[in-house]
């Protein structure tokens, strides 16, 4: 059986937009800590067309410090139950099986692992057991170090090695492959010119692979490096990069301002 996250035919790529239970993410820290306001926003964004709602509750912004098990829980639980409740698709953004568990018992579809399950030792057999969906993402080193001179020899092939390798990991475990997902994890451990090489290879590891693949680029430091835009004004570069990453192949785009880049994903989806 097919993965149902591939992109659909004649149809615009998913979108899945951000939902930061987090004092310190880096875009929008502490917009949405609060219950109501979260549920709130994520509900607008599955109204402006969000098919997926990701929440985290543990911020893995470049030199973030890791939150503790207790208040990670205690800050996304509610909020997936909440979201589930209302309807919306939701996917937890966790590195900690404890979390994962939790979240899938709360109504979570996805689970989206920074770390691609290799943080804590029992993700693997976590997400096995739940049967939920995955988001297996490539990070060089960990957020409070990933950006810390990271260096690549050539950033396409050693990214696929780690899918490779993990892929491997989860089917042995007993993960289906129709529930893969591949994110080549823009900005985490990455120079601006990895980035670029990354989101222009999109459609090689679609060939590679031929599974879904999701970019997250909205908003991202790489954009600041290009243009010098602020983090609350790179809603246009986000659109252009992100389409580039549609013409290429991609099948989910993950996003802050859904209703804006919406419109955009739309008119890229039409032409490619």
């Amino acid at each position: 059986m097919p993965s149902r996250w591939f992109r659909p035919a004649n149809r615009d790529v998913w979108m899945m937009g951000v939902l930061n239970c987090t004092p310190d993410s880096f875009s929008d820290g502490g917009n949405y800590v609060d219950v109501e306001k979260a549920l709130q926003h994520g509900q607008a964004m599955r109204d402006a067309g969000a098919a997926i709602i990701d929440v985290g509750g543990e911020s893995t912004r470049p030199g973030s410090k890791p939150v503790s098990l207790e208040d990670e829980l205690q800050r996304v639980i509610p909020v997936i139950k909440a979201l589930t409740a209302a309807g919306c698709t939701v996917s937890v953004d966790t590195m900690k099986a404890e979390v994962m568990r939790q979240a899938v018992a709360a109504g979570a579809a996805l689970v989206n692992d920074v770390s691609a399950l290799t943080f804590d030792a029992e993700s693997l057999q976590v997400v096995a057991e739940s049967g939920v969906d995955l988001c297996l993402m490539h990070m060089q080193g960990r957020p409070e170090t990933m950006q810390l001179n990271p260096e690549y020899r050539g950033v396409v092939d050693e990214v696929s090695l780690f899918f490779e390798q993990r892929i491997t990991a989860c089917l042995q475990a007993g993960i289906a492959e129709s529930s893969i997902v591949l994110d080549p994890g823009i900005g985490f451990g990455k120079r601006l010119e990895d980035n670029l090489t990354l989101i222009k290879a999109t459609g090689e590891f679609k060939r590679r692979f031929a599974m879904p693949l999701l970019l997250g680029l909205s908003r991202k430091s790489f954009i600041g490096l290009v243009t010098g835009a602020a983090v609350d004004d790179r809603e246009v570069e986000t659109a252009v990069a992100g389409a580039v990453g549609i013409l290429h192949g991609a099948d989910i785009l993950r996003v802050h301002d859904v209703a804006l880049q919406g419109r955009a994903i739309r008119m890229a989806s039409v032409l490619s």
